[in-house]
């Protein structure tokens, strides 16, 4: 990050703590940054050909445990680079690991990676070892050459729709070849190593890593093992033409954003509102009928103690906000779901709540049944679904989870008894350092796609979204950041309240064209994931959820960037005819963009900017 105030570091990022820094060198046709002791932006001849290396140590609740490097030595020649580490972790339980690794690059050979591990204890892990991120542009739906670890090779291709289980397992070797003329394989050995397609989280890669998931999790180190992995990256053939570098880093040109107007109606906007928020909500009522969003997602979960109290909350806000709500609603299925939905209904009519809709899940799939796991018990889908038509016959019937794609991907919701379906995405489930979080926008449109091809023309709504999570699927709990820092699977991340989280949500609105969305639900009003802080203050995403708000049901314009990892756009066309465009700068450099023929206009850091161009100059 460039040297910045204070002040523009909390108003960029919501935060004072620093990111890593990226040191980047070049060696021969390969190029690479380093960032705390892993690989990103891995490039030969301009193209990126892997997203990144890394030797990671996941705890028993799949949080990494953070490293302290020492001794790290770098030599960097004209036909080589070297590059040797120390390092040590702890996991909650304090148990240590120390590990030491190895990369080498030879400017006309291969990349390689070499990872010691050894345990003075005991070490409780879910996962040690090192991962392997492809991109997904260019690389989704490319033929993939498998060799096995008896030797044997299977042809395949690298999913083009979101693979809910492993697409490749048991890799010794995988190799694609890119458009460009180049070949990659990479080699992995020390382990037996399978892929998961991350897309499902929202991740913009597939990832390659080691011990199965059909293997039990977390599982114990034993005091006194070590081990050792490889990864070998090799690149062959000649590219047909010397691509261009993408990198945020690139600002020398300007960004050209073409637009043309859709059938496709812009989405509704919902807000979710836990019984903790209704308190705030209500003193900043007039905040929330200003905003005006089309739903209120109450979120009710018999589970975690709610009950009367909780609905006639609810009651008390539907009613002061007039603003449709639908009551998102955990079953426990500890008893038949009729009795547990009747008990719901009755405390619902009794608060005199006021429903234009229901969501039901059984509360076991808000957890992630990976693959090789045993299934928890779960009460009969169907009779879930038609217990609640019957309980709640005037109410629109919402199906799916209340967690990430992944979930749905594995847990489908019977389509013919329900109306709509819908579920959550979190950015920071894997990684949560600035690019990851930004890249994540690339696997927006390749999710709901592939939730098209399963729900086909149903209605689809997505969130809620933020930053911040939600909820854990994959372990006991969100992780608290009361640090303010960026962390993988917390409960609240700074960024939310920040312009750095103004232009994602910008981004991500942008990525949902073409999907006909229904409605998007963000994280909160008030709350950790929320629109507004605790005394009222407006977040910079305040502005960006009162556009989505307005422009709900206009029509949609389609606005393709030229850099859109750099400048994006979502618009609309308003009732006179009107051009209504929010831009965003998704970088902390300065950008600027040529749009719908206008003149060059410039965006600071992380800044959004609403455009109107009239009817008559709006030559789409």
């Amino acid at each position: 990050m460039n040297a910045k105030t204070l002040s523009d570091a909390e108003a960029f990022y919501g935060t004072a703590k620093s990111q890593p820094t990226y040191e980047s060198y070049e060696v021969g046709r390969w190029s690479l940054d380093v960032v705390e002791g892993a690989l990103r932006n891995i490039r030969f001849n301009d193209k990126e050909i892997i997203r990144a290396v890394s030797f990671l140590v996941r705890d028993e609740d799949w949080s990494t445990c953070r490293p302290s490097i020492h001794d790290a030595q770098i030599e960097q020649l004209e036909s080589s680079f070297h590059f040797t580490y120390s390092a040590e972790c702890a996991n909650p339980r304090a148990q240590a690991l120390s590990y030491e690794v190895s990369i080498d690059c030879e400017a006309t050979g291969d990349l390689t990676f070499r990872a010691t591990w050894r345990t003075k204890a005991d070490f409780l892990t879910a996962r040690t070892g090192f991962c392997v991120l492809h991109p997904i542009e260019e690389v989704a739906g490319a033929h993939a050459r498998v060799t096995h670890s008896d030797g044997s090779v299977e042809h395949s291709q690298f999913p083009m729709l979101i693979d809910p289980w492993q697409p490749f397992k048991d890799i010794r070797s995988i190799e694609h070849k890119l458009p460009c003329g180049l070949s990659v394989r990479c080699t992995l050995l020390g382990d037996t190593f399978e892929m998961e397609d991350q897309r499902n989280w929202s991740d913009a890669s597939f990832k390659t890593y080691s011990r199965p998931l059909d293997l039990p999790w977390p599982y114990l180190m034993e005091a006194g093992a070590t081990n050792e992995q490889v990864v070998q990256i090799r690149v062959t053939g000649e590219a047909t033409a010397r691509s261009t570098k993408s990198t945020t880093s690139d600002s020398g040109s300007a960004v050209r954003i073409d637009v043309d107007i859709s059938d496709e109606l812009f989405p509704k906007l919902g807000l979710a509102i836990a019984p903790e928020e209704v308190s705030a909500t209500l003193d900043n009522m007039s905040q929330l009928v200003e905003l005006a969003p089309q739903r209120l997602t109450l979120c009710f979960d018999p589970v975690a103690g709610h009950g009367r109290d909780e609905l006639a909350g609810f009651a008390t806000l539907q009613r002061g906000s007039g603003i449709p709500a639908i009551l998102e609603c955990v079953v426990p299925g500890i008893s038949d779901p009729g009795d547990e939905l009747s008990c719901v209904a009755a405390m619902g009519a009794e608060a005199g709540l006021t429903l234009a809709g229901i969501f039901v899940t059984p509360s076991v799939h808000r957890l992630s049944d990976p693959p090789g796991s045993v299934s928890r018990p779960c009460p009969p889908v169907d009779e879930l679904y038609r217990a609640a038509r019957r309980l709640f016959p005037a109410l629109s019937l919402g199906g799916g989870v209340f967690s990430y794609f992944t979930e749905l991907n594995r847990k489908r919701p019977p389509l013919n008894l329900v109306d709509w379906v819908a579920h959550a995405t979190c950015p920071i489930v894997h990684a949560a350092d600035d690019l990851s979080v930004m890249e994540t926008l690339e696997a927006v449109s390749h999710i709901t796609r592939s939730c098209r091809a399963l729900i086909g023309a149903k209605p689809y709504s997505i969130g809620p979204v933020s930053i911040g999570m939600r909820q854990n699927p994959y372990g006991s709990r969100p992780m608290s950041n009361l640090d303010q820092e960026r962390i993988t699977m917390a409960d609240e991340d700074p960024r939310d309240r920040a312009l750095f989280g103004a232009a994602w949500l910008t981004g991500y609105v942008a990525a949902l064209s073409g999907s006909s969305i229904d409605c998007i639900t963000l994280g909160g009003f008030t709350g950790p994931r929320g629109v507004l802080g605790s005394a009222g203050d407006r977040y910079p995403n305040f502005a960006i959820a009162k556009h989505i708000a307005n422009f709900a049901g206009m029509r949609r314009l389609i606005c393709k960037s030229s850099h859109a990892k750099r400048v994006t756009a979502f618009g609309a066309v308003g009732p006179s005819g009107d051009a209504n465009i929010i831009v965003a700068n998704l970088t902390e450099l300065p950008q600027s963009a040529y749009l719908l023929g206008q003149k060059k206009i410039s965006l600071r850091p992380f800044e959004c900017r609403e455009l109107v161009i009239p009817a008559r100059d709006a030559a789409y």
